[in-house]
């Protein structure tokens, strides 16, 4: 913003980790006289913290957008380029272009429409990424959770398709969800192999 740039865009990802579910990305675009107080990465807050500060980012910013990529699609490809290809729908999905996007990570997504910095640690040092990582999670959580009511016996709910020993458990005893689990994502791989 110094630099004279005003909409300048955040974007992060939640769920590149888990074994179930798709990778979620947001894009936010803050409104520089509305910053909410508190933010900071997703991971650091509390649940119940995450869903007050969507709430609040979601009233007050310029614009945001919320992109998902299937398991299916992070097994066609991968997950590094998943994650990026749902940065860039996040951010094509804005209703407003900004003049700058800043990324979480080490990577910039191929084909955003505007210039990009990726910084490592970066909802950590921008409210912007900060408020894009809040978005995504809370986003993949709830996605999770209802996905969760029609596979009750993985409890999704609970750890949001990462590899918890009980989800570890269920998978081995009632066997992998295709279209939910991950199958290029060890235990599975080795499964197949």
């Amino acid at each position: 913003m110094r630099s004279g740039i005003e909409l300048i865009a955040g974007i992060d990802e939640a769920g590149r980790g888990p074994l179930a579910g798709p990778v979620v990305a947001a894009a936010v675009i803050l409104n520089p006289k509305k910053i909410p107080k508190g933010l900071d990465d997703s991971k650091r807050l509390t649940p119940q913290r995450r869903e007050e500060l969507f709430d609040i980012i979601t009233e007050t910013a310029l614009a945001c957008a919320v992109s998902s990529i299937s398991a299916p699609v992070i097994d066609a490809t991968d997950i590094l380029k998943a994650a990026l290809e749902a940065m860039r729908r996040a951010v094509c999905g804005l209703a407003i272009l900004p003049g700058h996007a800043l990324i979480d990570g080490r990577d910039v997504a191929p084909g955003l429409p505007c210039p990009a910095t990726a910084l490592i640690k970066g909802d950590q040092r921008s409210v912007s990424i900060a408020a894009a990582s809040i978005l995504a999670k809370v986003t993949r959580d709830r996605m999770m959770s209802q996905t969760g009511k029609y596979f009750p016996l993985y409890g999704l709910e609970m750890h949001a398709g990462y590899g918890t020993e009980f989800h570890r458990n269920a998978m081995q005893e009632h066997g992998p969800v295709v279209g939910l689990h991950r199958f290029s994502f060890s235990p599975l791989k080795e499964r197949q192999a």
